[in-house]
């Protein structure tokens, strides 16, 4: 798959994956959707979840290293300055051979266009938080990410992720 089909496939992704309401138990249920999945497979990982500028949920499973939560931070600062996937803004710049720097002056320092943040979006209201996790491979920090979100709205997975890949 293409960047193009996968800006295509993210930006669906956005529209399918919205709430009609998100709480606390939400984030809950959300953030130990992640955490058994990751367990699951082995995966080493840290996540947050973030409404209206809350830190709701957070784990780091075993092995996960101090650094994960610096790459969460610059991810989710992206996602809220955007209310877009990171990984969204990551192809959307590689496509068009730029970076944050270039394009908007960010410093990397604070923001990062890589996977693996995700926007929480309640319909009639907007964005209102951040699904965020870093460990992986961008790709499957992304698809982790998107995996639990359609979980917890009740989607089929395999209709709505990215190729592996």
């Amino acid at each position: 798959m293409g960047i193009e089909q996968d800006i295509e496939r993210i930006e669906s992704q956005m529209r399918s994956l919205q709430f009609e309401g998100f709480d606390l138990d939400a984030a809950w249920s959300v953030g130990r959707h992640l955490r058994d999945l990751a367990s699951e497979r082995g995966q080493t990982l840290s996540i947050d979840i973030q409404i209206n500028g809350q830190q709701a949920f957070f784990a780091a499973l075993p092995n996960a290293r101090p650094d994960f939560e610096y790459w969460i931070r610059r991810k989710r600062n992206l996602v809220l300055r955007f209310l877009r996937p990171s990984y969204l803004i990551g192809l959307e710049l590689s496509l068009q051979g730029t970076t944050l720097e270039e394009k908007w002056g960010l410093p990397t320092a604070d923001y990062a266009a890589h996977g693996g943040g995700f926007p929480i979006v309640v319909k009639g209201v907007g964005c209102i938080g951040a699904v965020t996790v870093s460990g992986l491979p961008q790709r499957l920090d992304h698809n982790l990410v998107v995996e639990a979100l359609a979980i917890q709205l009740g989607h089929n997975v395999g209709e709505i992720a990215l190729a592996e890949g």
